[in-house]
């Protein structure tokens, strides 16, 4: 990992809790994730219109995995 590595979005959520339970689910596996949003968070705990929409992201190098592991644990 570089000092300049960038951030990449992995996973789009609804909402924020949602994300919280994406974020939960990569940290267990060590991988370190930050969340963006434009809406204040928990103001709308469902999208309207895209508004409460959270992107999950994690470093450029840690991205294949992350996708990996979100699809798998929908498929559990």
């Amino acid at each position: 990992m570089s000092n300049n590595e960038r951030l990449v979005e992995v996973y789009k959520a609804r909402h924020e809790m949602e994300a919280q339970v994406i974020r939960s689910l990569l940290e267990s596996y060590d991988i370190p994730c930050f969340l963006k949003s434009n809406a204040a968070p928990s103001v709308l705990m469902f999208t309207v219109d895209g508004m409460a929409e959270v992107k999950v992201m994690v470093l450029d190098s840690m991205a294949d995995r992350a996708r990996e592991l979100i699809v798998s644990d929908g498929d559990g």
